[in-house]
């Protein structure tokens, strides 16, 4: 299927490694022009000798405001617009509510869910001059229902909240807000991963008792949900939050 984004501008946060490094892949093989962002040059610099392609990357850590303005502007400059942003990048911290400090839990808020409704805000000033474009928002099946660590899982439902409440305000200017909600994905670099490999019988029964499709998710398979969200064949998906998960959220919508 063509989705129709060739010579599109597309921005990936978190995108130099697993799902970011993956969304990156299928929006270059769709012909598009891609800029990853992400704190690690060397880690950068080796994704995009990797990608190959059309791959521009930034160095810029977002949990800063600053270098969140710094980023898009760059990346306009740079690209000479921008049709497409995916807020991917992300991490979790902290153990049970009451264990937490609150500098955890103000530290996820701000790389979680501040980070992506500012560079959301910035991208939508730039959308709004072509008359349309495309946000994503990378959020979590534990963003949808009770699950993962705490600090996360409310983050991640902001986000979603977000999501929504943007989308039904600039869908009038053309530009498409949604986001998908991962499930359990394995990639070389995550925690399940890890996981995995310090406990393999503990997570093998966590898979066969919580996942119906019986296996982690891939990075590939979120990526090609993003890349379809994109374009102009998703045009009218607006708002939404799309499960990519096996099956493994108990949710009946």
């Amino acid at each position: 299927m063509d989705l129709q984004l060739n010579g599109k501008n597309i921005l990936i946060t978190g995108g130099s490694k697993g799902i970011g490094k993956a969304i990156a892949q299928a929006f270059l093989a769709e012909g598009a022009n891609v800029g990853i962002a992400a704190r690690d040059r060397e880690i950068l610099q080796l994704a995009k000798e990797e990608l190959g392609g059309n791959v521009t990357i930034f160095q810029a850590d977002i949990s800063k405001a600053a270098e969140r303005e710094s980023l898009i502007q760059a990346f306009t400059q740079t690209q000479g617009g921008l049709d497409v942003l995916v807020n991917n990048a992300g991490g979790s911290n902290g153990a049970g509510a009451t264990e937490t400090e609150m500098a955890l839990f103000y530290e996820a808020m701000e790389l979680n869910y501040f980070s992506a409704v500012h560079l959301s805000k910035l991208a939508v000033e730039q959308m709004k001059q072509t008359g349309s474009g495309s946000i994503i928002n990378i959020t979590s099946v534990f963003g949808r229902e009770s699950g993962g660590k705490v600090t996360y899982n409310n983050a991640k439902s902001a986000l979603i909240s977000f999501t929504k409440s943007l989308a039904d305000e600039v869908i009038p200017y053309g530009i498409r807000v949604n986001s998908v909600a991962p499930g359990s994905i394995l990639h070389e670099t995550g925690n399940w991963k890890k996981r995995l490999e310090a406990n393999p019988e503990e997570i093998n029964a966590f898979v066969k008792n919580e996942i119906p499709a019986g296996r982690f998710g891939t990075p590939e398979e979120i990526a090609n949900v993003v890349a379809f969200l994109a374009s102009t064949k998703a045009s009218w998906i607006i708002g939404a939050s799309m499960n990519v998960d096996g099956g493994q959220s108990r949710m009946n919508f």
